[in-house]
């Protein structure tokens, strides 16, 4: 019966992409990430279990959303929304020029498990600067939110952990904003 209520409680996330900026009223941000390169400007913002994403190029603006529930987000500019399941895999082209290709996966891990992979993402977080937030919820329930980015001349990558102690939860996306190059006229 206990597989049958761990079943029941598991929790969920969506992906929810935008080709608007969202407010950040919207959110309580507990840490943010600028880039300004080639062009192209890029802001995160890090938030308990959650993170935003918005990527800008030659005024195409493109906005990743992933949080429990994205239902009390604006419909202006919604593309579309994914709910984060298993292993899935994303590619969306905003404009002329920008593709985000996205991938997800979220696991339940036993606790023995749980613990290893709390830690040792913590540690990774750490160790290569990655924007962290740890934090433990009104119910004790420990988490961590991870966000790490590389930046390319033509793609930025950005790699986010979300960990939550309660039903061992790991969310690990990928999200790389892919500038296409112009075509040019014959």
């Amino acid at each position: 019966m206990q597989a049958q209520d761990k079943l029941i409680e598991q929790p969920t996330y969506s992906m929810a992409l935008f080709r608007t900026a969202i407010h950040p009223e919207f959110f309580e941000i507990e840490d943010s990430v600028t880039v300004q390169h080639n062009d192209y400007d890029f802001e995160a913002w890090l938030i308990k279990g959650s993170h935003v994403l918005r990527f800008e190029y030659e005024g195409t603006c493109v906005t990743e959303v992933i949080a429990p529930s994205t239902d009390d987000l604006p419909e202006r500019g919604h593309v579309t929304s994914l709910v984060c399941a298993g292993e899935r895999d994303h590619e969306q082209e905003f404009g002329d020029r920008i593709t985000l290709i996205n991938s997800m996966q979220i696991e339940l891990l036993p606790e023995h498990l749980f613990g290893d992979s709390f830690q040792e993402l913590t540690e990774f977080g750490k160790e290569s600067s990655a924007k962290l937030i740890e934090y433990t919820t009104d119910d004790g329930e420990n988490g961590v939110s991870i966000l790490d980015l590389q930046r390319y001349n033509d793609e930025l990558h950005v790699q986010s952990y979300h960990l939550h102690s309660k039903n061992g939860v790991v969310l690990r996306t990928q999200s790389i904003f892919e500038i296409k190059p112009a075509e040019v006229a014959d």
